[in-house]
């Protein structure tokens, strides 16, 4: 996986250049208001010079995500790289106010591109059993940018009359070197060169993002992502006897599901009375909290075959197909639903997290006496019960007719729009995108020397002979530092304990530590343990916020969006991501000033309780699965209700 690791190291310094970019700004505002009177006469010019980069961002999002799926990611990258370079060379120079919202303009716009399509590049390229922990590498490389960047603004404040201008300028090196990762490292999005035809150059880069030459398939995965599956059910089938040579699948058990079905005890939470919590649960949530509360199947997941692959769109699949045994409508498992024969048997149609793929051909002749066929996928994931059985999401195969392939592909801002798993999954991603800016961070990130001036931080170092001023930054590069051991813990677990898991543990430690905080802000002490209190409070809330609340968010909107709309759906999310970001910057001066610490952060903590409502109910888990599996869990789900599941024991 050397190639995929590479390839998300280096779009990852993209956001590396946003925190370096925080971290900057944050110090050189301190010195800014001195040499440009405009901002000290005017509090909320200062608020508008911090909130132009993300008006730049705001800008570009709304077109960032539609491009990138008519352009490729690549490119987009690349710009981001040379919009960066700009920005530094502009705010290097920057002789007055105009010229420094110019630069902080340009610099919003890179930051946009990157924010917006780093978490969409990783997850296209990455496998799914590492997706997660290179997907938050995006958030080690932010935090190690604005360590980096506090380290060369604290050395600035130490002459005796500190640069601005140089504070901000020095980002066109690591900009530089960022454009040249773009140019030599990073292959185009395999997903997207498949979603254009190019399927050739699609194989290409995923054998060398996968180290391997036979990615058949996950090619075919990729296939078909094309689609979305509108008509997405859960079915359950047995696998029966097999042999080297031969592998069937038997249906006919649509009157009840198998006994310990991943999906069957769901069904059964949905259909039954339970807890009020269970009740108020998305079904989406209920049917992934079942499949990964199993226990893996003994042996793993040897016990299921490999049930053939296929590439691209043909007549009919190149394997040896029976046609769907219809049978009586109490089903009948002993009729084979579909049969591989010969080499087809022994090929490999895993696609990462236990799931395989496999399609189901029928045919049959309409009513004016012509012939019709179905294609439709099979994503099969074996359950440990008695016998082999096997769940199935089934679904619209991409292999369709070149009418409902042109239908799939118009689809655009109709299939958003119009109820189903894809507006299912993005009410879901904005949300949580909105939560997660109205929980403080970007304030709290770009105002942390003043912040920490404010609660008195000085006293701590002034036996150092330190400025007020240098010892903010000084803290709060420490304080960044000790960030970056929390995001290795957030990356080892991401793809063990999970998004959702983390979510649930770290949100309650930032509404305590934000609670902690408001204590100290109203209760009577020394200047020397309120200091410490602060400090204290403001490290916990940071680390705790890098190892859930900071990374998920945007590895979640990069997972549940299928192939076709997925930029388009990020940009969305992304907008909204940046329309939050503005408002709580622009308004945080403000409410500092009026509210103090105190009502400031008692108002982050009442969201961030909000936030942990919203994700015990609302956030499925994803680790593990194929992005193209995900979006048909969220297809399920939009219909409202799982499937009924009666508890007459006669069904099972």
């Amino acid at each position: 996986m050397r190639g995929a690791v590479v390839a998300a190291a280096a779009a990852a310094v993209g956001n590396m250049l946003q925190g370096w970019d925080n971290a900057t700004i944050a110090g050189a505002l301190l010195y800014m208001r001195k040499d440009l009177p405009a901002l000290q006469a005017h509090p909320a010019l200062q608020g508008l010079v911090v909130a132009t980069s993300l008006i730049g961002s705001t800008i570009v999002t709304t077109f960032s995500g539609p491009l990138s799926d008519s352009r490729g990611r690549r490119p987009m990258l690349i710009a981001s790289a040379l919009l960066y370079s700009l920005a530094g060379l502009l705010m290097l120079w920057s002789p007055n106010v105009p010229i420094l919202l110019l630069a902080r303009l340009v610099d919003g716009f890179a930051i946009g591109l990157a924010v917006t399509l780093v978490p969409v590049y990783i997850s296209e390229t990455a496998p799914p059993d590492t997706r997660g922990l290179l997907n938050t590498l995006p958030q080690l490389t932010g935090s190690t940018g604005m360590f980096l960047s506090y380290c060369m603004v604290f050395l600035i404040t130490l002459a005796p009359i500190p640069n601005w201008r140089l504070m901000l300028g020095v980002l066109l090196l690591p900009a530089l070197l960022y454009l040249l990762l773009t140019i030599f490292f990073l292959p185009e999005s395999p997903r997207w060169l498949v979603s254009k035809g190019r399927m050739k150059e699609a194989r290409t880069v995923l054998q060398m993002l996968r180290g391997r030459q036979d990615v058949s398939a996950e090619m075919a995965l990729l296939v078909e992502g094309l689609t979305t599956g509108r008509d997405t059910a859960i079915e359950e089938y047995v696998v029966g006897p097999t042999d080297e040579a031969k592998v069937t699948l038997y249906g006919g058990m649509s009157s009840g599901l198998a006994p310990g079905s991943m999906f069957g005890s769901a069904v059964t939470l949905a259909s039954r009375q339970g807890s009020m919590l269970d009740h108020l649960k998305d079904p989406v949530v209920a049917l992934l909290d079942s499949l990964h509360d199993m226990n893996p199947p003994a042996g793993g997941t040897t016990d299921v075959p490999n049930l053939g692959s296929m590439i691209g769109v043909h007549d009919r699949p190149p394997i040896d197909w029976d046609e769907e045994n219809s049978g009586d409508d109490d089903g009948d498992i002993a009729a084979p639903l579909l049969t591989m024969e010969g080499e087809a048997a022994t090929s490999t149609v895993g696609i990462g997290g236990g799931w395989q793929l496999a399609w189901k051909w029928t045919e049959g002749v309409a009513a004016d006496g012509t012939r019709q066929s179905t294609v439709k996928r099979m994503y099969l994931h074996e359950e440990q019960a008695e016998g082999v059985h096997a769940a199935a999401l089934v679904s619209q195969s991409a292999l369709c007719t070149k009418q409902e392939a042109e239908a799939e592909v118009e689809g655009g801002w109709r299939e958003v729009l119009e109820p189903g798993g894809v507006r299912h999954a993005l009410v879901c991603g904005v949300a949580i995108q909105i939560l997660q800016q109205f929980s403080g961070i970007s304030g709290v990130l770009l105002y942390t020397p003043q912040i920490l001036e404010q609660a008195g931080v000085g006293v701590l170092l002034s036996r150092l002979g330190l400025r007020d001023d240098s010892a903010s930054i000084l803290i709060s590069g420490v304080t960044t530092l000790l960030m970056l051991p929390s995001i290795g813990v957030a990356m080892r677990l991401m793809d063990v304990s999970g998004r959702r898991s983390l979510l649930l543990w770290t949100i309650p430690l930032l509404v305590a530590s934000l609670a902690v905080l408001v204590a100290a802000s109203v209760a009577p002490m020394a200047a020397a343990a309120h200091a410490a209190v602060c400090t204290g409070s403001v490290v916990v809330y940071l680390c705790c916020f890098v190892m859930g609340f900071g990374p998920i968010p945007n590895i979640l909107c990069a997972e549940i969006f299928p192939t076709r709309v997925r930029g388009l759906c990020i940009a969305i999310c992304s907008l909204a991501f940046w329309l939050a970001d503005i408002a709580v910057t622009y308004t945080l001066p403000v409410m500092l000033a009026s509210l103090g610490l105190a009502g400031l952060f008692a108002i982050y903590a009442a969201v961030c309780c909000v936030a942990l409502v919203f994700v015990a109910l609302r956030v499925p888990e994803t680790k593990g699965l194929p992005l193209e599996v995900i979006i048909d869990f969220f297809n399920v789900g939009a219909k409202g209700t799982l499937p009924n599941l009666h508890d007459d024991d006669d069904h099972y």
